[in-house]
């Protein structure tokens, strides 16, 4: 494990809830979700600005309203406690989307096999 080193510095609060919140939704802690932060952004910096994920990965970002929001929020705290698994916002989202573009392949060779 690489030497550490504490960082502290005070933010606005309206900026340590948006923190606060993106860590929560990626499961991370809060030396794990600064420490990716701080990385990404010195890669960006590196490379004019682009933003580079490691692995591949790259990052989608939309808004929705606060009503869905909370439905999300009430179907993660439901399922975390009859799972006993905590489920992240990141791996819900994950979830639907692979399930939905599984179907759409599935139905297109479907079709394309009766063609």
């Amino acid at each position: 494990m690489a030497e550490r080193k504490n960082l502290c510095a005070m933010i606005p609060v309206e900026l340590h809830q948006r923190v606060t919140e993106a860590r929560e939704a990626a499961g991370q802690t809060n030396n794990d979700y600064i420490t990716q932060l701080l990385i990404e952004y010195y890669e960006m910096k590196e490379n004019g600005g682009n933003s580079t994920m490691a692995n591949g990965n790259r990052t989608m970002a939309f808004q929705i309203s606060e009503e869905l929001f909370k439905r999300i929020k009430a179907h993660l705290d439901r399922e975390s406690a009859r799972t006993g698994k905590r489920l992240t916002q990141r791996d819900f989202v994950l979830g639907l989307i692979e399930a939905a573009l599984d179907a759409a392949e599935r139905d297109e060779s479907a079709t394309e096999a009766t063609t």
